[in-house]
């Protein structure tokens, strides 16, 4: 009917050729967004815009790629049991209904360029998932379920308005590629350091004051953007050697609104994650008790529990017993994990090999976190 027609005018329906690989298209006229340096499958071309919610995506669409009429999107995991590609950038959406959670086979979702709010808790059950594209919407978090997500390997949630990242995103073990570019960030889970196959991290144009102290332990990452934070000021050490992107980093300006831990050398003060109580010096040669403690449990719980189920929230403070599952740092030297206390050393940038990469445009430090004043007296960053 005429009804119908006018549907179709508006969607299209792209099939592969392979019967149990569909893809579906219903990308909006609006003009695509450059390529990210490393972009998922090419989308097809565009078509006419979606209604402002998905759940009025055309059942005369769901129905073209089923054989029938009638489809609607909480049908869609019966009537495309085997859609793999799933294209929905710029079409102006702001809801997501939950019924996408039953499309279990698919492996590429791209909803980049809409007006999205919210994330439905509903996508973790896509565990079929490796490409998730959500830049350039109006996101403030994402729902822990997006670490459910064990197949996921690029992750582009760049444009929007994150202030943080979820603790669990750390459970993705496969992401290999994470872009998290102009948002709100103004701290990045230490968690993210256990990613094991974490190969690139590109955090540009956020509000970052500093990073984890763990970050760049892993041989995997390789390729590390923070351009454009102007409060950072000091990279962990183990991110020499690696591709950094700092350019804008480290402005001189007043942030009266970071409340952080900081120690200054010369005219360079950078600030530590909230996590760390305090800042040894040379001129310390004992360790405080409460660190003592922690790196002595650590070292049963690895060595011969294998399990932190034998301590409870009253034999320590809920802050301590998640930092036994996740050490705040090894250290730069020797790799003793820290937990309360850091000795940090400086190096300036300018002052190593990579200055010239730069030329300049940054004022950024690499940082050498150690646990002891031997470490920290011993440690060359260049040697």
């Amino acid at each position: 009917n005429r009804e119908n027609r006018e549907k179709l005018s508006r969607c299209s329906v792209f099939l592969s050729t392979a019967p149990s690989s569909p893809t579906l298209c219903c990308a909006g006229s609006a003009p695509s967004r450059p390529a990210p340096r490393r972009s998922l499958l090419a989308p097809p071309p565009d078509t006419p815009p979606l209604p402002r919610t998905l759940g009025l995506l055309s059942s005369a669409a769901c129905a073209r790629s089923a054989g029938s009429a009638g489809a609607e999107p909480e049908n869609l995991a019966q009537k495309l049991p085997n859609l793999v590609e799933l294209y929905l950038h710029s079409n102006n959406i702001v809801v997501v209904p939950e019924a996408i959670g039953s499309l279990v086979k698919l492996q590429c979702l791209d909803l980049s360029d809409n007006a999205l709010e919210i994330v439905c808790p509903e996508i973790g059950r896509l565990r079929a998932l490796r490409h998730l594209r959500l830049a350039n919407n109006q996101l403030q978090f994402l729902p822990p379920e997006v670490g459910d997500l064990k197949e996921l390997q690029t992750l582009d949630i760049s444009t929007n308005r994150l202030l943080t990242l979820p603790e669990r995103l750390h459970l993705c073990l496969s992401l290999q590629y994470l872009t998290v570019d102009r948002n709100r960030l103004w701290c990045v889970p230490r968690h993210l350091c256990q990613l094991p196959s974490l190969n690139e991290l590109s955090m540009a144009g956020n509000r970052l004051a500093f990073l984890p102290l763990d970050l760049g332990r892993s041989r995997e990452l390789q390729y590390v953007y923070v351009d454009n934070n102007i409060h950072l000021k000091g990279l962990p050490s183990y991110l020499y050697n690696k591709v950094i992107g700092c350019s804008g980093c480290g402005a001189p300006i007043q942030v009266s609104e970071v409340k952080l831990l900081s120690f200054s050398s010369g005219q360079l003060t950078v600030f530590l994650p909230a996590e760390v109580k305090a800042i040894g010096t040379e001129n310390d040669h004992v360790l405080p008790l409460q660190e003592l403690a922690m790196r002595r449990l650590h070292h049963t719980y690895h060595s011969f529990l294998k399990d932190l189920n034998f301590l409870s929230p009253v034999s320590l403070p809920r802050s301590l017993l998640e930092l036994l599952h996740c050490p705040l740092g090894h250290c730069h030297r020797c790799s003793e994990p820290m937990f309360t206390i850091v000795y940090p050393k400086l190096f300036p940038l300018r002052e190593t090999p990579m200055a010239g990469l730069h030329q300049g445009r940054t004022a950024v430090s690499f940082v050498a976190y150690c646990c002891s004043t031997q470490c920290l007296q011993t440690f060359d960053l260049l040697s």
